[in-house]
């Protein structure tokens, strides 16, 4: 697969801190595509502060989008602890941020798993109504262990919507062939060919020892996010990731001829995104890199 030519060039910029007060300093309507992978609440410490920004004219200390100011409220305890009432009082004003952050005919996309994804969707219903619901995309591996007392949970759940359901960017024929499970079945032409993919996507994790593989836990395969660049984008667009870890949105952009916004508050994400990304030649916000990280 070889990438479109990068001309004009594309730009990616990576923003370290808390990814709000970022997104609320971004212009409307300016990106072509968000993806975000967020935490999943799985229990495990997380390593965030649940904040709800209000608005504030007298007592904001954060300037927002329209010479607006903010003050943050925090929400929780440092740790969701599966804390779900937490998580969407976490999640929604960065959603709400990115609905108001996508172009008319821009695309979003939610990643999560089955712990959350259901009560996210119907937060994300009320934020982008209904009928910009197009696909729950699910992204089936067979990797890991597997337990003996229930079906074991090997997907995750991608949920896609529509900034105006009758006018998006979706580009068919950029889509990647899969073959066919029964190619007997099929005319000799269309066996060679493959078919188009569902919305259920086999793809495997990133294997531990891949060539792809950065080190960051919960890295994503950059196969699934190329995908959803070169259908649902054109080149020269700007894409956004505020939950960027690895920074995959990111690779997947640049190899395509995407322009990308990460933001991530982890420390070791961004370096790992400075070096994943180095041919790139990031302009970094707020992070000063570490020599190693060069």
């Amino acid at each position: 697969m070889q990438p479109e030519t990068k001309d004009p060039s594309p730009q990616v910029d990576i923003h370290f801190g808390d990814n709000l007060p970022i997104l609320q300093k971004m212009e409307s309507a300016s990106v072509d595509l968000v993806y975000i992978d967020p935490p999943f609440n799985s229990g495990k410490r997380q390593s965030l502060t649940p904040v709800k920004s209000i608005q504030d004219s007298t007592g904001g200390t954060q300037k927002g989008f329209g010479g607006k100011t903010y003050r943050n409220v925090k929400l929780g305890s440092r740790s969701f602890e599966d804390q779900f009432d937490d998580f969407l009082l976490f999640l929604e004003p960065r959603l709400e941020e990115a609905w108001r952050l996508l172009k008319p005919e821009g695309s979003l996309f939610l990643h999560l798993d089955y712990r959350e994804v259901h009560y996210a969707k119907v937060l994300l219903d009320s934020i982008a109504g209904r009928a910009s619901f197009q696909n729950e995309i699910i992204w089936a591996y067979d990797y890991g262990g597997r337990s003996k007392k229930r079906w074991p949970t090997k997907h995750d759940t991608i949920l896609f919507y529509a900034k105006d359901p009758k006018n998006y960017t979706f580009n068919f024929e950029e889509m990647d062939r899969i073959p066919y499970m029964a190619p007997g079945l099929v005319s000799p032409e269309k066996a060679a060919r493959g078919k188009t993919p569902t919305d259920v996507w086999w793809h495997t994790i990133v294997p531990t020892n891949s060539a792809e593989r950065t080190g960051y836990p919960t890295q994503k395969p950059l196969g699934i996010l190329e995908r959803l660049v070169k259908v649902h984008t054109q080149p020269g667009n700007l894409l956004l990731d505020f939950f960027a870890g690895s920074g995959t949105l990111g690779a997947a952009a640049w190899k395509h001829n995407r322009s990308a916004i990460l933001i991530d508050r982890n420390p070791e994400a961004i370096e790992v995104m400075l070096k994943r990304l180095a041919p790139a030649n990031p302009i970094v916000h707020g992070f000063s890199p570490q020599p190693h990280c060069v």
